[in-house]
């Protein structure tokens, strides 16, 4: 951050609320930051410089005229670039949308402005939020401000560049599998997966419909709590809004857990290794104290992660081919390698394949709900540290603990447990039960307080702007695949309308093996299936909806 400027809301808001801070000085101060460091980190997509300035004019008129509005009054922010801001580009970071400019803002954009917060851009993610990192797309993907060479996660990956990096003061990313806690974990962040349905979707680019949340990053635990309070609330616009209880979030938070229950998920299943060393080192330390601040801890085990994993790619897969359909049949080459390996197999996935991972994620809805039994809040190892930035980590399948809780779409919540031997943050995740998201969010507060963890700042270099990684994923020979998964994508693809290039088709043949076993194993996998998690159900008289 730029000298004596603060970094968080909650500090920033109190001198701009006392008149003691110019939101037209916090906004320049960012402005020049970004023209800095940005070339680094590779944050933004676009930044909205003339239209920060203006926003931050017209707070300073409202606060000296008495007229100030909250906290988020003055506060610059950015955006992840699939939320969608009339007159300015949204591009997805992909060139399937490069050029599309929306007419209306998403409603939690539209929130935040009606809040008086000013946006500073639009942020890097994952090629539509779906899979990376990539390197043979029009933008390159963020770096991590903590080591650029080192990987953010994703896919909210830019705003928490732009976040660690000192750019912005708030930034809103979706998290579909782990997209927000996975980067808010890697780069030292808050990362919040508020309860599905609690925060608006509309005007929002899609990945798919029933896993997708939208949330805050912040560096801290308040301010997340503090961008929570602005934009939750049912919006009829959404199919998928719900009225949650209300909950102020923020006047929620406190300091210390007594008899507070925590279900320690060390292991999902007997293959978990619980990551790796210093991970775990900092998890097994961040438990101790939440002990010392009054919790009750126990142990409880959930199913193994290959078998969320298997029955989340089984409905997001099909949702994000539907979404893109019509583009991929029209112009595959506008859309990324990683992209593409992860989405055209859906063409594989039949109906009832479907409906059944549907039905297994209604047993695990389930069992997640009797996990709650006996505890308040259950604490899992979060990330870190982050591995060196590389085309390898786009490697799918990738399981992580991350995207059972956006099958269940329990609130989850990541924090800082520390730093690796090398400097690269660690994390812990905290998960409730659906609408206990201000409880959740006032355990990890508490844990935050205690320690020191967010007052670290990473220090970026100007001058230490890393070398282009190049694409290098080595040429797929189809006359290496076995001939019957060529012949059965060639119908597929056929069947599905596709017209695929051959470096595409290989893409296809490649990731075919990795998604027929996880089709027989979620066939497999129960006798008697549960209801679909997606039947839709009317409220009744007595609902509060």
């Amino acid at each position: 951050m730029p000298a004596n400027l603060p970094d968080t809301i909650a500090a920033a808001s109190r001198l701009i609320e006392a008149r003691e801070l110019s939101p037209l000085e916090l906004v320049n101060g960012l402005l020049a930051r970004i023209e800095a460091v940005d070339p680094v980190i590779n944050a933004f997509i676009t930044v909205t410089a003339e239209q920060a300035v203006v926003q931050a004019r017209q707070a300073e008129i409202e606060i000296s005229k008495g007229r100030y509005r909250g906290p988020l009054h003055g506060i610059p922010f950015g955006v992840k670039d699939i939320y969608e801001t009339a007159g300015i580009r949204t591009t997805g970071h992909s060139r399937a949308y490069a050029n599309h400019v929306p007419r209306m803002n998403a409603s939690v954009v539209d929130k935040l402005y009606d809040a008086g917060a000013i946006l500073m851009g639009k942020l890097a993610t994952h090629e539509l939020a779906h899979g990376g990192p990539s390197f043979d797309l029009a933008w390159p993907p963020a770096r991590n401000p903590w080591n650029p060479e080192h990987f953010t996660g994703g896919s909210s990956s830019g705003s928490a560049a732009a976040l660690a990096g000192g750019l912005v003061l708030a930034a809103l990313g979706s998290d579909t599998g782990g997209s927000i806690r996975t980067p808010a974990s890697l780069c030292g962040l808050t990362g919040m997966k508020p309860t599905f349905g609690l925060v608006s979707r509309r005007g929002v680019i899609p990945n798919s419909f029933s896993l997708d949340h939208c949330g805050p990053l912040a560096r801290t635990v308040e301010d997340c709590a503090i961008l929570l309070d602005a934009i939750v609330g049912y919006d009829p616009r959404d199919r998928s809004s719900v009225r949650g209880r209300q909950q102020n979030f923020r006047a929620g938070l406190r300091s210390n857990l007594k008899d507070v229950r925590v279900g320690v998920v060390r292991y999902f299943g007997a293959e978990d290794a619980a990551g790796n060393d210093e991970l775990r080192s900092a998890t097994d330390a961040a438990l101790q104290v939440l002990q010392k601040l009054g919790a009750r801890l126990h142990e409880v085990r959930l199913r193994a992660l290959r078998d969320y994993y298997d029955v989340w790619t089984l409905i997001e897969e099909p949702e994000t081919f539907a979404i893109q359909r019509q583009a991929l049949i029209d112009r595959p080459h506008d859309f990324g390698a990683v992209f593409l390996e992860r989405t055209l197999i859906a063409c594989l996935i039949q109906g009832a394949d479907y409906v059944r991972a549907q039905q297994e994620r209604s047993r695990m809805l389930s069992e997640v709900r009797d996990a709650f039994a006996d505890c308040d809040v259950l604490v899992t190892p979060g990330a870190g540290p982050a591995p060196k930035l590389d085309p390898g980590l786009a490697k799918w399948p990738s399981p992580n603990r991350f995207a059972p809780f956006a099958l269940t779409g329990s609130p989850a919540v990541v924090v800082c447990t520390g730093f690796s031997r090398a400097g690269l943050p660690l994390s812990m995740q905290l998960v409730g039960r659906p609408f206990d998201d201000a409880n959740v969010l006032a355990i990890a507060h508490a844990y935050e307080q205690t320690m020191s963890w967010s007052t670290r700042r990473a220090v970026v270099a100007p001058d230490a702007r890393p070398a282009p990684i190049m694409p290098s994923a080595p040429a797929i020979a189809i006359g290496s695949i076995d001939r019957k998964i060529v012949d059965l994508c060639a119908r597929a693809a056929q069947s599905a309308g596709l017209r695929l290039a051959d470096e595409h088709f290989a893409l296809l043949c490649a990731a075919t093996p990795h998604l027929l076993a996880m089709i027989d194993r979620v066939r497999g996998s129960h006798e008697h299936p549960f209801e679909p998690a997606n039947v839709f159900m009317f409220p009744s008289v007595d609902s509060p909806m």
